[in-house]
């Protein structure tokens, strides 16, 4: 049964679609994706950038223009298994529970979200750990020669690490572990992202179709992806700034320490209010919209399954 779904939805082609949708809106949005992770990490009392355009000037200030891409690799890296992942579960799971074709319900469509949110963290997890390193390494340094009174008395100016460098001190350290901190806050994300964002697709795609069997224009699946990923994103964005913090190991000296889950949300809210797990909102919907909507767009012209038409045997 498991192989015959899977040929039905050609899944290779799914798995190449998603990943070129992932490159092209990582390629695009990266800088306001870096923006949105340094505005998520500072806290009170050490609040470098008052806005994402604050953000992004003062970065290429003091870093260049190349800094506003730290951790892009990373991103361009691993998305591609990520967003191929997340598309091709969830296409996975909504054939799966779909019974002769015929349209899911939208607890259905829920349940299917939820698995392909599921699913992606296999790979999100340790990317976006290694990710908000390599982008918050910035805001630290930036703090030292701005702020010199939140950082650590004594301590010596570091070089940005990168990413294979942190990898092996993560697993030497802590083993596999150590790049898997913050899961359960992924999973808390990326679950309900997906339970809300793909069933709020499906339903705006569905409002453009042409006839009742036709395909909605690529502009409205387009579109549809925008408005489903802004909407997804804002929802779930307190668990985001939960879980860079949690994923965030360095920290300037008047900055809390973050044990789980609990522990975060317990000083957040004591120490910056309930308007802080809005920090980064926009941004966040800034970098979600196009992406989702380039990928949908992607899906719509089926690039995946172009490029396996040259392929021997197709």
């Amino acid at each position: 049964l498991l192989v015959c779904l899977l040929s039905q939805i050609v899944l290779p082609a799914k798995l190449i679609n998603g990943g070129i949708a992932g490159l092209i809106g990582v390629s695009c949005v990266f800088p306001i994706d870096l923006a949105k992770t340094r505005l998520q990490n500072q806290q009170n009392g050490s609040r470098l950038y008052t806005s994402m355009s604050d953000c992004l000037i003062k970065t290429i200030r003091s870093e260049g223009y190349f800094g506003m891409y730290r951790g892009s690799a990373v991103n361009l890296t691993l998305v591609t298994p990520e967003k191929a992942i997340k598309l091709a579960a969830n296409d996975f799971f909504r054939q799966y529970l779909s019974k002769d074709g015929q349209k899911l319900t939208l607890v259905k469509e829920m349940l299917a979200g939820c698995g392909a949110g599921t699913c992606q963290v296999i790979v999100t997890t340790p990317m976006e750990m290694l990710k908000i390193q390599l982008q918050d390494a910035g805001r630290i340094e930036a703090q030292r020669k701005l702020m010199p009174e939140t950082v650590v008395p004594g301590t010596a100016p570091t070089k940005s690490p990168t990413a294979m460098q942190l990898t092996r001190e993560l697993l030497k350290e802590k083993g596999i572990a150590g790049l898997y901190k913050g899961l359960g806050a992924t999973l808390l994300r990326d679950v309900p992202f997906s339970i809300i964002y793909f069933p709020l697709f499906a339903n705006l795609n569905d409002l453009g179709k042409r006839g009742a069997e036709g395909p909605a224009p690529f502009y409205v699946s387009f579109l549809a992806g925008c408005l489903a990923g802004s909407t997804a994103a804002v929802a779930v964005n307190p668990v985001d700034v939960i879980k860079t913090r949690i994923q965030s190991m360095n920290r300037g000296s008047t900055e809390e320490t973050y044990s789980g889950v609990t522990d975060c949300i317990s000083k957040i809210m004591k120490n910056e209010g309930p308007s802080a797990f809005l920090k980064g909102a926009y941004c966040r919907a800034l970098v979600i919209a196009p992406l989702f909507g380039i990928a949908q767009v992607v899906y719509f012209f089926g690039v995946g399954e172009y490029i396996l038409s040259f392929l021997p045997g197709n």
